[in-house]
């Protein structure tokens, strides 16, 4: 006989993870034990393991639901009229996605890697789809540039991500700048960068390697 699911399961579970993702942010990944963890949650080691076989279980889980979550936001995103309205609106959603998950995305940076290559390689694509929406979003502010420099697109992607990612280190709520007007400032500073680069101003060479 099938064994019969609680009607919060789901609650349960959600407040497992986001607990689970702080414990691991705090304590990294590897150091931190399931004994530790069930005390942090205020629950039996066996109930996370009724929700999860192992430890990798538990991250993947984390991550993958952080990053699909992300993705289903940067979806969902209409069709701007004008490509730089659409890379703000873009920084914007990636930025409020991030509101309250500094955990969680602590743990992608840091933790990713400990998991199985399987499990990684999933986690991995759905990383992917993210640049390429954010390369898309770019490529359109530019187009005649990337035409005729293609190798410049991937870097200024993720140079990109690298502004937004790290913006959790350094902000804390209540400050001098907003989620967003720091998206206002990170699309600038894309912006304002391919704009020299047009212009033949920027300090980089004809050809990268």
């Amino acid at each position: 006989m099938a064994r019969t699911i609680a009607k919060d399961h789901d609650e349960k579970r959600a407040a497992l993870l986001k607990t689970a993702a702080g414990f691991f942010a705090e304590n990294g990944y590897d150091r931190a034990s399931m004994n530790e963890l069930a005390k942090a949650c205020g629950v039996s080691k066996a109930l996370i393991y009724h929700y999860y076989e192992s430890k990798d279980a538990l991250l993947f889980d984390i991550l993958h639901s952080h990053l699909t979550e992300l993705l289903e936001t940067v979806e969902a995103l209409p069709p701007a009229e004008k490509p730089q309205e659409g890379l703000l609106a873009l920084t914007q959603a990636i930025l409020a996605a991030y509101r309250d998950a500094d955990a969680e995305h602590k743990v992608q940076i840091n933790a990713l890697g400990a998991l199985p290559e399987e499990s990684q390689r999933e986690l991995r694509a759905i990383q992917r789809r993210l640049v390429a929406i954010m390369s898309d979003r770019i490529q359109a502010t530019a187009p005649e540039l990337f035409s005729g420099r293609p190798e410049l697109l991937r870097p200024v992607a993720m140079s990109a991500f690298g502004m937004l990612n790290w913006f959790y280190m350094w902000h804390r709520d209540g400050g001098d700048l907003s989620r967003e007007a720091y998206a206002g400032l990170a699309t600038d500073l894309i912006l304002g960068g391919l704009e020299r680069i047009v212009e033949g101003k920027a300090a980089i060479p004809e050809t990268i390697a």
